[in-house]
């Protein structure tokens, strides 16, 4: 599917199949595999295996699962994939924030689908994993190297889970300090929302600030807002515009001032690998998305792991187990020995493979190469602003003038104004290229019709100009003919969506058993309440 060199786009439709949900495939008593019997000598010695479950854990029934030869399945899955798209597929600049770097298969297939690392059990014996726990010791050893914290711990499954955990730290710590009165923290509305939603899980309550005219907080009003009552403060820098703030070291001494913490979330911090330690402007905990700045693939919210990482006189809080050293027996372990850990936030080490490919990822880039990885993720973002901001209806917020870092918060508010299509059209438009959509922002939209992109450094120059062009030629048709934009997509699996079930409670089924009796029920055959529907 070569581009038109004029235009720099491809054509492109999305493959279309009509494929059937797998549970009404099912036929009774059709097998993918023959599961052979257990032996004899074994059911003697550990029985049917069902009889360890206490009563009151099993089924009344078998579930009902899809009854599917191989083949069927196969093809079922494979047509799926063929009506979807992500990063191994297209240009993924789309989702800003979100760091959609390539993930090299070595890590996958060599590193985190090794036996050593793929067949271990949390509650083997240390003695039988060194291995495994010698790479999360220096994947520790690493990140404490490039944010300046003390120590980290690998057990948050996301972002949000590390703001939680870091909430439960800052809790712990005051009360440590026989400080009651410190209820509250601190945010800003472009940190990540998780930084109010966190602190505000571990109960306490958020105060969120506005930007100025140059997209952060002024200093000033940061300072009226601390008081007695501010247990910590929780910001992204550079926020979810892409500015960087300066000032934030001045911010950091004016809440340790007021006897506050200082949290990081660091989840944008591809573009600052090598350059700005969180450590070094006075922060006492952040957190690392493993699966962005340290190229673990997002998984459909599946592999993620927000590394938190703290200053010395946290480290005691954090969760447990955690993995250590002994000099001595030259071996490592896992350290139970914490009276004031907060305890667990997610089972066992966290989740062990995304690690490994942590680990394996950095290892193949060394210092000089996360350094370059930075550099070249700025410039990216620099080459694509400048090429973006040239489009007719594209608006740039906050800052006019000045360089953002990673990513960059756009608005089409001029393009909605001129021709009535909003972000939302362009989004839809965009996939008739064959690009994802893009993200927007978070709700609520404080910059208007906004659309968030991030090319960090695995995209090339052609990459971008074949990115900007699809943008470019939207634009051209908004201004020239907007219903074709707004009744995009026209070269998808599913044209565009009108009144989307999300908004019709009686038509969302979360599960086959929902959707059978909303199914029932919208026939007109109500069936009779029982104990077993009402759950």
């Amino acid at each position: 599917m070569p581009r038109d060199p004029s235009t720099l786009l491809r054509k492109f439709h999305e493959a279309k199949w009509d494929e059937q949900i797998i549970l009404e495939m099912s036929v009774p008593g059709e097998r993918g595999i023959l599961v052979r019997e257990v032996e004899p000598g074994v059911r003697k010695e550990v029985g049917t295996g069902v009889a360890a479950i206490p009563p009151g854990l099993r089924r009344k029934e078998p579930p009902k699962l899809p009854e599917i030869n191989q083949m069927r399945v196969l093809r079922h899955f494979m047509r799926l994939s063929q009506e979807t798209m992500g990063t191994d597929l297209t240009i993924d600049i789309s989702q800003g924030t979100c760091t959609m770097k390539y993930s090299p298969k070595v890590q996958e297939h060599i590193a985190a689908r090794h036996p050593g690392i793929r067949e271990i059990h949390p509650l083997q014996p240390s003695e039988t994993m060194q291995g495994v726990l010698e790479i999360i010791y220096k994947l520790e050893e690493f990140l404490k190297e490039i944010s300046g914290m003390d120590k980290f711990s690998f057990q948050p499954g996301g972002g949000a889970q590390a703001a939680y955990t870091a909430g439960c730290v800052v809790r712990a710590y005051h009360a440590s300090k026989g400080d009651k009165k410190r209820t509250e923290t601190i945010t800003t509305m472009f940190s990540h929302p998780c930084d109010a939603a966190g602190p505000a899980t571990a109960g306490f309550k958020v105060v969120t600030l506005m930007p100025n005219e140059d997209g952060y907080v002024d200093l000033e009003a940061f300072k009226a807002a601390l008081s007695e009552r501010t247990a910590a403060i929780f910001v992204t820098n550079p926020e979810d515009t892409g500015i960087y703030n300066p000032r934030i070291d001045q911010f950091v001494k004016a809440a340790h001032e007021a006897g506050a913490l200082c949290y990081y979330d660091q989840a944008n911090a591809n573009g600052m690998l090598g350059i700005a330690r969180a450590r070094d402007a006075g922060f006492d905990l952040c957190h690392f998305n493993l699966h962005k700045t340290f190229s673990v693939p997002h998984g459909s919210m599946g592999g993620a792991v927000g590394a938190l990482g703290v200053a010395r006189e946290l480290a005691k809080f954090l969760p447990i187990p955690r993995v250590e050293y002994d000099k001595q027996g030259k071996k490592y372990y896992l350290d139970y020995d914490a009276p004031d850990s907060i305890g667990k936030v997610r089972s066992f080490m966290g989740n062990t493979q995304s690690l490994v490919k942590s680990y394996s990822w950095i290892m193949q880039h060394g210092a000089q190469g996360l350094h370059e990885t930075a550099v070249c993720s700025v410039l990216n973002n620099q080459y694509m602003l400048k090429k973006l901001s040239e489009i007719p209806g594209v608006v740039v917020r906050y800052a006019p003038g000045r360089r953002r870092l990673e990513q960059v918060r756009y608005s089409w508010e001029k393009l909605q104004k001129d021709t009535g299509v909003g972000t939302e059209d362009v989004l839809r438009r965009m996939a008739d290229f064959g690009l994802q959509h893009y993200w927007t922002s978070h709700h609520p939209w404080v910059v208007p019709e906004p659309f968030t992109l991030e090319p960090c450094e695995s995209y090339s120059k052609d990459d971008i100009d074949e990115y900007v062009a699809v943008f470019r030629q939207i634009s051209k048709e908004a201004y020239e003919n907007p219903e074709l934009v707004k009744n995009a997509p026209h070269n998808q699996v599913v044209h565009k969506v009108i009144n989307p079930s999300i908004n019709e409670p009686e038509r969302i089924a979360v599960t086959w058993r929902q959707y059978l009796k909303k199914k029932v029920r919208q026939q007109g055959i109500i069936p009779k309440p029982t104990v077993e529907s009402r759950r």
